[in-house]
């Protein structure tokens, strides 16, 4: 006998509301649907109402996690149409937040993973070490979150002396605790008999639904834009992009295990070579000129892309904000079919989903 039985809108394993239709024969997922549009806020309508500074400070608002990525990436597409070159100083500030961000990100998806699991003490230790990346950003940015970094032209606030050796000394500091953590997420039973193949999503359906970021990496699809279309400062650094093959929740794991390795390389390579100079070209309020430009960022979920529409005044005319999430969430109905009621959560939660970005 057939079932529907609903997670959500509010679900006690998901921060956000998604509501999830599952249809099943005993425990078995037979075929599922999911629902979204809970936390519209028109925030790509208000953005046509204020100018490209205000903006910034809204963009940051789409998602708390990834608040510097949209930020970042609304920036490139107004200085794109500008003509508006940002400083070398500048461009690396903005990787090395970027980058601290991704890890930030990394950290609080395998800690909530590992909740739901019910593997708390794990949840628990993953969590202890991303505060060290929090007081770090905290130190830097002056906010734990929305960290206000980014300015038309480069980098809001500097990196000194001081700040930079003990940014350095923190890179240290987090390798060996992060290797503990990885070294538990390949060889721990419980997570392995909760995550192995469950959800699976092979390399062709990936492809064939358009997946993104560390989603798409786990199903070996070897994507990224840092390295296949380098933006910023980029291209200055070299780094690995971890890619597993077998798609299901354990590989999604392990990739952004191995992806925040890359985060402190970048982060180091950075640090060790920043540069002399402006970090900005002055806080000043510009007129967008008339144009169009798409830009995009490698967020910790995956390609993030703005387009800004301009038409010579200050305010916006149009922005466009498409989010990895967006191109993740068809996904799950697919990986959901043939597994069991008891593990749909962890599934929905592999994607790492945002749905504040998915729905703006």
């Amino acid at each position: 006998m057939s079932y529907i039985v609903p997670i959500g809108p509010y679900h006690p394993a998901l921060e956000e509301p998604i509501h999830a239709k599952l249809i099943t024969e005993g425990e078995v997922i037979k075929d599922a649907e999911v629902f979204v549009g809970y936390n519209h806020r028109g925030i790509e309508k208000l953005a046509t109402e204020r100018n490209c500074i205000q903006t910034l400070v809204l963009v940051e608002r789409v998602c708390g996690i990834c608040s510097h990525s949209h930020a970042f990436t609304y920036a490139m597409c107004v200085e794109d149409i500008n003509g508006i070159q940002v400083p070398k100083r500048g461009d690396y500030i903005r990787v090395i937040t970027a980058e601290l961000e991704r890890l930030h990100s990394h950290f609080l998806w395998m800690g909530i993973a590992c909740h739901i699991i019910g593997h708390d003490s794990m949840f628990m230790h993953i969590w202890d070490e991303r505060e060290l990346v929090m007081d770090l950003l905290e130190r830097m940015t002056g906010n734990r979150v929305n960290y206000a970094m980014v300015t038309i032209g480069g980098s809001r606030r500097d990196i000194d002396d001081d700040l930079r050796r003990d940014l350095l000394a923190a890179m240290d500091k987090l390798k060996a605790p992060l290797d503990r953590i990885v070294d538990i997420v390949l060889n721990d039973r419980t997570i392995a008999m909760r995550t192995k193949g469950v959800g699976v999503l092979t390399r062709e359906d990936a492809l064939r639904m358009g997946a993104v970021g560390p989603h798409a990496r786990a199903s070996g699809v070897d994507i990224d834009v840092r390295r296949d279309s380098p933006y910023s400062a980029y291209g200055d650094f070299e780094f690995n992009v971890p890619v597993c093959s077998n798609g299901d929740v354990f590989d999604r794991v392990v990739v952004r295990a191995l992806e925040c390795y890359e985060s402190i390389k970048i982060i180091r390579q950075a640090l060790e070579n920043l540069p002399e100079g402006p970090i900005n070209l002055g806080n000043k309020l510009v007129k967008i000129k008339e144009g169009v430009s798409v830009k995009m960022h490698e967020a910790p979920r995956g390609q993030l892309s703005h387009m800004v529409v301009g038409d010579g005044s200050f305010n916006n005319h149009r922005i466009s904000v498409h989010v990895p999430s967006y191109k993740n969430t068809p996904t799950v109905p697919h990986m959901l079919r043939g597994n069991t009621v008891a593990d749909a959560g962890l599934i929905i939660a592999s994607i790492d989903p945002c749905f504040s970005c998915l729905d703006r």
